[in-house]
């Protein structure tokens, strides 16, 4: 009967149980602005506005911002970063499309031609997670 019970009422809320992850963010400048963090799920989607799955902002602050993205379930997931120096809430580029504010992502760095993959920056969420991100 133990067994029923369990299968029955506590297996579905461990399938649906929802997961934190604390972006700590190093290096930043300056305390101008925002820290702007943005979570994807999917390559195909990765750093377009419409894949992203959670966002979340904090005023900046020289060194370290701390920030909790809530309520996600267990998968995969990148994170991108960057720092709204302007507040403008959009990531400045110059006429190449390069960066003017400073970018970082998860397990990954900018690249010479461009940023990485989302397969060089995913990682599995199982349970409360925290990344370290360095710009």
């Amino acid at each position: 009967m133990k067994i029923v019970f369990y299968t029955i009422f506590l297996v579905p809320f461990l399938m649906f149980s929802q997961n934190t992850i604390s972006v700590h963010i190093h290096n930043v400048p300056s305390t101008e602005g925002n820290v702007n963090v943005a979570i994807y799920d999917s390559g195909d989607t990765f750093l377009t506005f419409e894949g992203v799955v959670k966002t979340g902002t904090k005023p900046a602050k020289e060194g370290i911002v701390m920030l909790d993205i809530e309520d996600l379930p267990a998968g995969e997931y990148a994170v991108a970063v960057f720092h709204d120096q302007n507040g403008n809430d959009v990531l400045d580029t110059n006429w190449l499309g390069i960066p003017k504010e400073k970018v970082a992502f998860s397990k990954a760095k900018m690249k010479t031609f461009g940023p990485p993959k989302y397969k060089e920056c995913c990682f599995r969420v199982t349970r409360d997670t925290e990344i370290n991100v360095i710009f």
